[in-house]
């Protein structure tokens, strides 16, 4: 994920664009770093994703097959 310092200012931006409105240059810094943010975001749920398992209530797997696929692919299980 991000570091604590991008997610500050991403947040002080969009305060910023609510009360005052922002530069250019800060509304070119804030398109930035939501883009990276978004990229981790993705990224962090795409590997959690990939990592589950779904059971049904017998106790039988019922993963997905594609799901299946990459993590047996990527050996995750």
């Amino acid at each position: 994920m991000l570091s604590s310092d991008k997610i500050a200012r991403i947040n002080e931006l969009a305060k910023k664009s609510k009360t005052v409105g922002l530069t250019q240059e800060e509304a070119k810094e804030q398109s930035r770093l939501r883009a990276e943010y978004l990229t981790a975001f993705r990224s962090s749920m795409k590997e959690t994703i990939e990592k589950v398992r779904v059971f049904d209530s017998t106790g039988q797997e019922v993963t997905p097959k594609k799901l299946r696929n990459i993590q047996m692919r990527k050996k995750l299980h």
